[in-house]
């Protein structure tokens, strides 16, 4: 199957098998057939694969890679019902540092890991009751849900295991986790708390109260 099918693709962020087929003139193509010309191309380096039947083209790859949303295009793509979240919303915003984490992002659907060529796009599940707290806008035609830097911060601490407690929970949360709070602007934790209310969570509780009273003083 010559590979020029591909050029309508090029200027869109991903395709699945069926967009190819309904590029050919012999729609009865087997879908064998397909499966093998997607495996040339991948070969070939013509196509990138994000996860089972979701490619994306080399051409749309290396137009596109430099561009500052483009980790959070294929994030958005792998599973659109999700948010940018967690440790990527905090080392845009200088509050996470010193480490390079993978994309990582929150869904209503399982937890799941994906790792193509693209780099590593990890998803927490999370209740519905606490599925909020992020905007979306959008990029090339797919909207993208990012965490405001609060709920960011929650979602971070929500997932993660509670350590120890007085200082030495102090800490764990500010100098293990590697988190500037001290610049954390006044009205996102304002916010944070709000989140923590809203969770009806006795960790999150008293987290909340230990940072109020060794990072947060009022």
């Amino acid at each position: 199957m010559n590979s020029t099918i591909l050029t309508p693709l090029e200027t869109i962020p991903y395709f699945t098998i069926e967009a190819v087929k309904q590029l050919l003139e012999n729609e009865s193509a087997a879908v064998g057939t397909l499966h093998t010309a997607l495996y040339r191309w991948m070969k070939a380096g013509q196509i990138i694969q994000l996860k089972k039947g979701v490619y994306m083209t080399r051409r749309f790859f290396e137009s596109h890679r430099a561009d500052e949303d483009f980790a959070a295009l294929v994030s958005a793509i792998l599973i659109p019902q999700s948010y940018l979240s967690l440790e990527y919303i905090l080392q845009n915003h200088a509050i996470l540092t010193d480490m390079t984490y993978p994309v990582t992002a929150v869904t209503l659907k399982q937890t799941r890991v994906f790792e193509n060529k693209l780099g590593t796009f990890t998803y927490r599940n999370i209740k519905p009751g606490l599925y909020t707290g992020f905007t979306i806008s959008d990029y090339l035609g797919i909207p993208i849900a990012r965490a405001s830097l609060s709920k960011a911060l929650f979602d971070t601490l929500y997932f993660r295991p509670l350590r120890g407690s007085g200082q030495s929970l102090r800490i764990d949360l500010t100098e293990a986790l590697r988190l500037n709070l001290e610049d954390f602007p006044e009205e996102e934790r304002a916010a944070f708390g709000e989140f923590v209310e809203m969770s009806k969570s006795r960790k999150m509780d008293r987290i909340l109260r230990i940072l109020r009273k060794t990072v947060w003083p009022i």
